[in-house]
């Protein structure tokens, strides 16, 4: 299993889908999904199937990020008083 290099990943990286986590790490794709598969069940990653279109073709993925984690707010304009 290649939990550590996921892990580490998602944890520099934030959310991410599988193909971008294999193409980050250079695990082969059915293996980062296994890998995937095992985290969730564990409860290590949360994980959610997702269809994104890029180039007007649909590509499915899975998104994962580290189970429990809320991204930071990004700064932008305050709430008025």
């Amino acid at each position: 299993m290649y939990a550590t290099p996921i892990l580490q990943l998602l944890k520099k990286t934030g959310q991410q889908l599988d193909f971008e986590i294999a193409a980050a790490t250079g695990i082969p794709l059915p293996k980062v999904r296994r890998s995937l598969s095992d985290l969730s069940a564990r409860g290590d990653i949360s994980s959610c199937s997702v269809t994104r279109f890029i180039n007007g073709r649909p590509v499915r993925g899975t998104l994962c990020r580290i189970a429990g984690s809320i991204q930071p707010k990004k700064p932008g304009r305050r709430p008025p008083k």
